[in-house]
């Protein structure tokens, strides 16, 4: 695949910027350094998906501070290279999805700042694939953007994830002991349904449980 070079101006040309802007960018360092050919510097099409992104951003009401925030956290993030072992060796069900920096700014309108950035890609909800960035799962994706839509910062949200995923290890880390205990490697195929149910039962009791003693205390 042949890849498409621009010089400065015919950059700023495709990005629809002027050519000053293009090189207050570069010395902000929002840019990634252009190829060096003697003086002329080549730009390619990441580079222009870059400042498309810059463009998008700004729309959004991002500042150029915050922007040149968010690219460091990106680029000193986890490749999606690291996908698998976040997905595990085939028992997750989860289904990744690629998203442009704008369009993850329009799930967590306003939220999506360069500590809630760091902080999903500490939890390996996030990755980086060239100009994409990849979320690891479909429905933590949903479920994150609907409570951020009620009104829950996404900070709490991602706070909360960190503090469950230490339970999930635990539960986790059981029902591996079960297996090994009790089970052949050929069982394993039917145990991750029988797992799901008995978290999805206890958490849905333990949830009952709570509401009820919520309502006991309030009539008392």
């Amino acid at each position: 695949m042949t890849v498409r070079e621009y010089r400065t101006e015919e950059l700023a040309e495709a990005a629809g910027i002027p050519v000053r802007t293009l090189r207050f960018y570069r010395e902000r360092k929002l840019l990634p350094p252009p190829r060096r050919e003697g003086r002329i510097a080549w730009y390619d099409d990441h580079h222009l998906a870059r400042l498309r992104t810059i463009a998008a951003l700004l729309e959004r009401g991002h500042t150029l501070g915050g922007i040149a925030e968010l690219t460091a956290a990106f680029e000193n993030g986890r490749d999606v290279g690291q996908l698998g072992e976040l997905l595990g060796i085939g028992w997750s069900e989860e289904t990744p999805v690629r998203l442009t920096p704008e369009a993850l700014a329009d799930y967590f309108e306003g939220e999506v700042t360069p500590e809630n950035l760091a902080a999903s890609l500490d939890l390996g909800y996030l990755a980086t694939d060239g100009d994409e960035i990849v979320h690891v799962s479909r429905r933590l994706l949903d479920v994150s953007s609907a409570l951020v839509r009620e009104g829950v910062p996404l900070s709490a949200v991602l706070e909360t994830g960190r503090r469950v995923r230490e339970h999930a290890d635990a539960m986790a880390a059981l029902f591996t002991e079960l297996i090994s205990a009790h089970l052949t490697e050929e069982a394993l195929p039917r145990l991750r349904p029988l797992a799901k149910s008995v978290v999805e039962a206890e958490l849905g009791m333990a949830m009952d449980r709570l509401l009820a003693s919520g309502a006991q205390d309030a009539d008392s």
